[in-house]
């Protein structure tokens, strides 16, 4: 018997149209579709992150389906002999059962441990391209702030994740996470009663992160995803300088089908990614370090890489236990919480700071060069080194056990190098970045050592006041000047109309 495939067909489309009559689908999908996105590849991090995110709900739903929080006595039976038969914590048995008799357990735990750093890392580097080429400010500041909202809640999912096991070194990490919530003035007793439901462990932590790690978190997360994305849509995509590239315009690629194919290339990639390194690259083995003993730290531990500036501020910081009106207010208060928080508030204030010392309000699409801003490079780049340099400081043991040098030593080491090498590169970074835009040349590597001379000596006097401000606006004789060039000039690529969005 032979398919007539026309009347499939005929139903298809006056099913679809029949669609289209009630929800006006068409129009928008038209719109959708015909929308430009850039090219560059630097615009594909946020991309990255995005799909980290599917990778990781995906992979901790099939978790979630053998994972059992919560700090009551199992015996386990498994396939781990050490363990055989030993009463542990229902989460630390769920985990090792997870590793070693689950099919697939293993693989899809560590992908998605896997997974967890590359999402954090890649909203890291999506925001570093954004404060170095200025789209942070008008009229995209909202996005900024929502952006580093995601990244927040991105770090406090990772460390509720990290926590879950219940083994000897999440628990080493949820122990100083308790001595950072007691050291709050007035407040830390009673937050840390209402978090661990007591005196540290508590009975109720573990339930309370799982719930936070797998409903409230990740909806906010997926919640400001799609904030971020429909404010980008509405402001349509910023995009670098270029012969006919615009503020009123987006020079790229065609959403379908070019930039489809090349997105959906991407999401195979990133997981070809996360699930090669989940295969063949180990990490956080939980049955090696055991079960949390809130009497035994593991010695050396390190903490994952996004919370560990935290740790490394903690070591780094020197005894400042100080009485104000009569309360204590220990030292880990200073680095553990009051640094962290003014670390964030500096982050979304930054924008409404730059605005106040240049006085540019206008509003900006085209990305721009760091080069062009000396003064925010350096600070960045500053800012980049101080926080590596927290980073090594927070695995000052492994240093010692690497080295052999006395952990006196290696401290003041790292105390010394973390407050020194930030001016050392923020002060080169100002001179390279006066030299490329001085001398317009295509990179460093065609720097001559006249130019970085020149930029060292000279007080600007032919750039004025425009190369001592951080993001100086744009002179109106010159934007229009600007304007003229790109509508003469002939682009390669494919435009938006005047005013898509």
């Amino acid at each position: 018997m032979s398919l007539k495939p026309q009347p499939v067909r005929k139903k298809e489309s006056r099913l679809l149209r029949r669609l289209d009559e009630r929800l006006e689908i068409a129009p928008m999908a038209r719109k959708a579709l015909a929308k430009i996105f850039p090219d560059h590849w630097s615009f594909m991090l946020g991309e990255i992150a995005m799909y980290s995110f599917i990778i990781l709900v995906a992979t901790g739903v099939y978790l979630a389906l053998f994972f059992e929080p919560g700090s009551s006595l199992r015996i386990y039976h498994g396939e781990y002999p050490p363990m055989h038969g030993l009463p542990k914590s229902a989460a630390f048995v769920s985990t090792v059962e997870l590793s070693w008799d689950v099919r697939g357990g293993l693989l899809l735990r560590q992908a998605h441990h896997w997974a967890a750093h590359i999402f954090v890392g890649a909203i890291v580097l999506h925001m570093c391209r954004i404060f170095f080429t200025g789209m942070f400010r008008k009229p995209r500041g909202i996005n900024w702030a929502v952006g580093l909202t995601m990244l927040i809640l991105a770090i406090f999912n990772g460390f509720a994740g990290y926590s879950l096991p219940d083994d000897l070194l999440s628990g080493t990490g949820l122990h100083i996470f308790n001595s950072i919530s007691l050291s709050v003035p007035v407040l830390g007793a009673w937050l840390t009663f209402l978090v661990f439901g007591g005196e540290f462990p508590g009975d109720y932590i573990l339930e309370r992160l799982y719930a936070l790690h797998i409903f409230l978190v990740p909806a906010l997360i997926a919640g400001l995803l799609a904030v971020h994305m429909a404010i980008l849509i509405k402001q349509k995509h910023s995009h670098f300088s270029g012969p006919g590239h615009r503020d009123s315009n987006v020079v790229g690629s065609r959403v379908w089908p070019s930039y489809a194919l090349r997105s959906f290339a991407l999401l195979c990639a990133v997981a070809a990614v996360v699930f090669v390194a989940g295969g063949i690259a180990q990490i956080n083995p939980v049955w090696v370090w055991g079960d949390f003993d809130a009497a035994t730290i593991t010695s050396p531990s390190v903490a994952d890489w996004y919370i560990l500036w935290v740790e490394g501020g903690l070591r780094l910081f020197p005894p400042a236990d100080l009485f104000v009106f009569g309360h204590l207010i220990p030292t880990q208060f200073w680095a553990g919480a009051l640094f962290p928080l003014l670390t964030f508030v500096a982050l979304y204030f930054w924008p409404v700071i730059e605005r106040r010392f240049t006085g540019d309000r206008a509003a900006h699409h085209i990305a721009g060069r760091p080069r062009d801003f000396p003064v925010r490079t350096a600070i960045g780049v500053m800012a980049l080194t101080f926080y590596a340099m927290l980073l090594v400081a927070g695995s000052q043991e492994l240093i010692v056990q690497w080295t052999g040098a006395p952990i006196g030593t290696v401290r003041a080491t790292l105390r010394a190098v973390t407050l020194g090498l930030p001016l050392v590169t923020g002060t080169l970074a100002y001179l390279l970045t006066r030299s490329l835009r001085r001398s317009d040349a295509e990179g460093l590597l065609s720097l001559s050592r006249e130019d970085v001379a020149h930029a060292g000596k000279e007080p600007s006097e032919e750039d004025g006041e425009r190369e001592e401000r951080i993001a100086p606006a744009r002179a109106p004789a010159v934007a229009a000047a600007d304007r003229e060039l790109s509508r003469s000039a002939t682009a390669p690529a494919q435009q938006s109309p005047e005013g898509d969005s």
